[in-house]
């Protein structure tokens, strides 16, 4: 205590120097107030530095159920979203048309430089109806354990796990998704991926591509159509030998129908191809509105938590505390050693 006493002494009478050289004297008092606190800064920062690396290694041995920093993995998958194919006023119809529009607007979700379907997209991702749809494919209210207001909060801490960003250079769309598990992230990347693509599908934002499935479809019941007919003309072919010859012409009547239109469904085939080749040629010289370029993979390599980083911030914090906590004791004792002070807190404490 009388260590203390003489410190405070000393601080005192080098702050009662001319004020020509106060700076100096604030600067070395300043020093002075730091060596003499120099162990509880020291030891305050090294029990903070082991606390600190203890726990890192624990969250790090221990399994990740019971890890309190478990290693979190973030897969991504990649999407080319072609802008210059949409116009402000066809996708702001198209948007109108399916209920989009007025629920961004309801939402306060401002589209910047106009209506554009990479803005669409991820728009998207935020939407109740896309969250929904992955909360309850993979259970994640049971998973999470969420007992309160379970859809809200589902939600609500589902957007912080699943983040899609746009990259206005490369016009790619990133979708990642994090958690402990690498390959139920994966899961989940590639799901959401393939029901984005799919809500684009739906839409009909790419018209080619929309084109080119219809006359699949056509094609398809066309050929289905030839077959059937094809059989149909063979049967009655086959029965006209066995027939009453009475009967014979009215079966040639309807083989010659049979004929007709089988004819005009293999013109109608042969037009659908041709429709279908051009579509194929125009699709290979266009840009898809939506193209999935790189789907999720299982991760490898931990994308968090920064365990160095958490040692630094936390030793470099406890640093800064101790040498704030050096000078309030010694403040503390200023005021002490000060009988004006010490009156007036006496004086204070007996009102």
């Amino acid at each position: 205590m009388s260590t203390d006493n003489e410190f405070n002494q000393q601080i005192s009478a080098s702050q009662s120097t001319g004020s020509t050289d106060d700076d100096e004297i604030s600067l070395i008092d300043l020093f002075a107030v730091l060596w003499h606190r120099k162990w509880l800064i020291i030891t305050i920062t090294v029990l903070a530095m082991i606390a600190v690396v203890v726990f890192s290694i624990i969250s790090l041995v221990l399994p990740a159920e019971k890890s309190p920093l478990p290693n979190t993995y973030t897969p991504k998958a990649l999407m080319l979203i072609n802008d210059s194919s949409s116009s402000g006023g066809s996708l702001s119809s198209m948007l109108s048309s399916s209920g989009l529009g007025s629920l961004a607007s309801l939402a306060g979700v401002s589209v910047p430089g106009g209506s554009t379907y990479s803005a669409l997209a991820v728009f998207l991702s935020t939407t109740n109806t896309f969250l929904d749809t992955i909360v309850d494919k993979f259970d994640l209210i049971t998973r999470w354990e969420i007992e309160k207001e379970v859809r809200a909060n589902s939600r609500k801490q589902l957007k912080e796990v699943l983040k899609a960003e746009f990259d206005e250079e490369t016009g790619v769309l990133s979708l990642s998704f994090t958690d402990t598990d690498p390959a139920f992230a994966q899961e989940v990347v590639n799901f959401a991926t393939d029901y984005m693509e799919q809500r684009f599908l739906n839409m009909g934002l790419d018209k080619t591509k929309r084109e080119k499935d219809n006359l699949e479809i056509n094609i398809q019941n066309t050929y289905d159509a030839i077959v059937d007919l094809q059989k149909q003309t063979t049967n009655l072919e086959h029965s006209v030998s066995s027939r009453n010859p009475t009967s014979v012409p009215s079966i040639m009547l309807e083989l010659s129908k049979l004929q007709l239109e089988l004819e005009a469904q293999e013109q109608i085939y042969k037009q659908l191809k041709a429709q279908y080749e051009l579509v194929k040629i125009q699709m290979a010289s266009e840009t898809p509105v939506f193209q999935i370029l790189e789907r999720a993979e299982i991760p490898d390599q931990k994308s968090g938590p920064s365990r160095g980083m958490l040692c630094i911030i936390v030793t470099f914090a406890a640093g800064f505390f101790s040498v704030f906590l050096a000078f309030l004791l010694n403040a503390i004792d200023n005021i002490k050693q000060d009988p004006e002070a010490m009156a007036k807190l006496q004086t204070k404490k007996h009102k």
